[in-house]
């Protein structure tokens, strides 16, 4: 389990952090808003040093442009849209690491979106610091370039950035430096999506995505691995095994056939998805969870 770190960020009053350990809590966070004060921050890294636990952030300094919608670049001022440039999320990133070196914590920073930030973790790395990374499913696919119809489904934040962005993320996937991918699936009703961007909710169903677009990015072993083994790895989870008398935990799948993922094969409660009409590759049949198998509705 993942348990937020903080009670109120207005008091910089900490969550009972140890007390959360002991009931199995390996992770902690602010959630969706990132720790934005660093005196905060500096304390949270201290104190998960006593439980050896990690922090996750999602990087972004919601005080630099609070009302943009999108990336900060060509495209919003064709638009006509606020922007949110990418020092905000790297910013936050270089903070972050150096806080994270000064604590000697572990720092997990999920939702990268910039080649920037991507490279301040490649040298922190170097560095030797103890810091790990994730990228979304949308963040590796879409660019801002996509949200010339104002699609209201690709509204996200950190928001989506480049195409020389969305390539050095792809770069970053295959040299190991981006550690896993996170969904960051965010269900939203129908009501906060058909509506004007500007109010529109932040956030899209990802969940039944993440195979099919990092298929198209890595091999097959490496694909898996990141999917199941690193993320356990970088939480310090025991990895799954495959023997007689273990419960069974597997994904049905056929690793080479592409499809076009439409509404129908949806299986959330929500629709929230800019990927309904795109090609996936590595086709779902359905999964043995709990004694139970679930055939998927790809067909």
């Amino acid at each position: 389990p993942i348990a937020a770190c903080t009670k109120n960020l207005e008091a910089k009053d900490l969550s009972e952090m140890y007390d959360l350990h002991e009931c199995g809590a390996v992770a902690f966070s602010a959630g969706l808003k990132g720790l934005q004060d660093p005196g905060l921050l500096l304390k949270t890294l201290q104190y998960l040093n006593a439980v050896n636990g990690t922090l996750i952030q999602i990087p972004i300094f919601h005080s630099i442009q609070p009302n943009a919608l999108m990336n900060e670049g060509i495209v919003s001022t064709q638009l006509g849209l606020p922007g949110k440039p990418a020092i905000a999320e790297e910013l936050m990133v270089h903070r972050d690491i150096e806080l994270l070196a000064y604590t000697n914590s572990r720092l997990h920073i999920t939702g990268i979106s910039t080649a920037g930030s991507l490279e301040l973790i490649r040298k922190a790395k170097a560095r030797g610091i103890n810091v790990t990374c994730s990228v979304t499913p949308y963040h590796l696919y879409f660019t801002d370039d996509d949200l010339k119809n104002y699609d209201t489904n690709l509204k996200s934040d950190p928001p989506l950035r480049t195409k020389a962005d969305v390539d050095a993320l792809q770069q970053g996937l295959k040299d190991g430096i981006i550690d896993c991918v996170a969904s960051h699936h965010i269900p939203q009703h129908n009501d906060d999506k058909d509506c004007e961007f500007e109010y529109a909710k932040n956030g899209m169903i990802t969940l039944q995505n993440v195979f099919g677009v990092i298929s198209n990015i890595l091999s097959l072993e490496k694909t898996v691995s990141i999917l199941t083994e690193t993320p356990r790895t970088i939480f310090k989870q025991a990895l799954p095994e495959i023997k007689e008398g273990t419960a069974a935990s597997l994904t049905m799948f056929v690793p080479e056939e592409t499809y076009i993922f439409d509404r129908a094969m949806i299986r959330s409660l929500s629709f929230n998805s800019p990927f309904i009409g795109k090609k996936m590759k590595g086709k779902i049949i359905g999964t043995l969870h709990n004694n139970m198998i679930n055939l998927a509705t790809n067909e």
